[in-house]
């Protein structure tokens, strides 16, 4: 099983941002007694899910780089001591590339981060601008350089699908980043999710995101570009060079395996003996501190659906058997016309998405779950 620990506050909101995120500024005696609160729900949620294996930890937010590094090590250390780490467990944490946050590496990498998710999201002073990062490219190249001497594993988040970006200008980018020594590396299409600065842009036509065609030729840009590199698209957004550099923590998710979900809006899945429970953490601090979560058994049905979006994001797929709730089967009508369409694999054990199938992935999982 793994761990997600959510780290609400930010220095500032990034306009394409719709996660549980709330400005870090006055709240520093809240964050003190937040870190308190989630030692004591893991402590909570352990007598849920027993004696496990614990396999991640995973700090996302937020910004959880903006954390005291002591708190996280005590974080890390309940967490170490209330379940049963991994030879090889790994610990994520996810940081911006200001001066300021690369300033604390050292301090995570004591308080056990072996892993850190660098939020680059462009290598592009315009592109940063336009997103609302509070770095420039060169504080960008500079964080990346100090993380990779600091943390055994780097990842590196970029944002492309930007207004007027070219495959040429995109590409370039993109080598560029992988120079800067990661072994991993998240591209991720700019999505304008409802109720974001973006969205109210676009709205009122100050910002025109790419059309399909545009978008779906950085896609491919993307692949080609990573590939030549040595990088395996082994999940739609997420590229490894080598199978030790994927994220452990994000294919607890993608197989269906179990996590604790703590901090403000987390969520969880475990497995106890009357079900699979799902854990909604109250989305407000204050709340959270309070102790409100929520608690829920989820369905067979919610389960095979959960299972059959996380299952196709990755080219391993997800048995037939893990889905058998919707109906789905190899020879059920959508599978076939899907198999037919060459978004589907021909494969009598596991659902998979081809290559054209991940471009449509969407739209390829609403078909299966609405029309089996």
């Amino acid at each position: 099983m793994g761990v997600y620990v959510h780290w609400p506050y930010c220095a500032r909101i990034c306009p394409y941002c719709d996660f549980n995120v709330y400005k870090a500024r006055g709240r520093e005696a809240e964050a003190a007694e937040l870190a308190r609160a989630i030692v004591r729900d893991l402590e909570a949620q352990a007598e849920l899910t027993g004696p496990r294996e614990l396999v991640s930890v995973f700090f996302g937010g937020g910004t959880p780089s903006l954390m005291d590094p002591d708190w996280t090590g005590e974080i890390v250390a309940a967490a170490r001591r209330l379940w049963i780490p991994a030879a090889d467990l790994e610990i994520s944490l996810e940081a911006n590339p200001t001066d300021a946050e690369a300033d604390r590496f050292q301090g995570f990498r004591d308080a056990g981060v072996n892993r850190l998710s660098l939020g680059l999201q462009s290598l592009d002073d315009g592109a940063l601008k336009l997103l609302g990062r509070n770095h420039d490219a060169a504080e960008g190249r500079r964080a990346a350089e100090t993380a990779a001497g600091i943390f055994p594993r780097l990842s590196v988040d970029l944002i492309y699908a930007r207004p007027d970006q070219t495959p040429q200008a995109w590409a370039d980018e993109l080598r560029a980043a992988v120079d800067l020594g990661a072994e991993h590396v998240s591209p991720y299409q700019l999505t304008i999710e409802d109720g974001t600065a973006f969205d109210r842009a676009v709205r009122r036509g100050l910002l025109v995101p790419p059309a399909e065609e545009p978008a779906a030729e950085l896609y491919e840009t993307t692949q080609a570009v990573l590939e030549a590199a040595g990088f395996e698209a082994y999940e739609v957004s997420n590229h490894a060079r080598g199978e030790a550099a994927r994220s452990r923590h994000n294919l607890v998710y993608w197989r269906g395996q179990d996590y604790v979900g703590a901090g403000p809006g987390a969520h969880g899945r475990i497995t106890t003996p009357e079900g699979r429970l799902a854990t909604t953490a109250a989305d407000r601090p204050a709340d959270y501190i309070a102790g409100r979560t929520n608690r829920e058994l989820l369905t067979a049905q919610d389960v095979a659906e959960e299972r059959l979006l996380g299952g196709l994001r990755v080219g391993e797929g997800v048995a037939f058997e893990e889905v058998a709730a919707l109906g789905l089967t190899p020879d059920s009508p959508i599978v076939r016309r899907l198999v037919e369409l060459a978004l589907l694999a021909d494969d009598a054990q596991r659902l998979r998405a081809t290559p054209a199938g991940g471009r449509v992935l969407d739209s390829l999982t609403t078909a299966l779950a609405t029309e089996a």
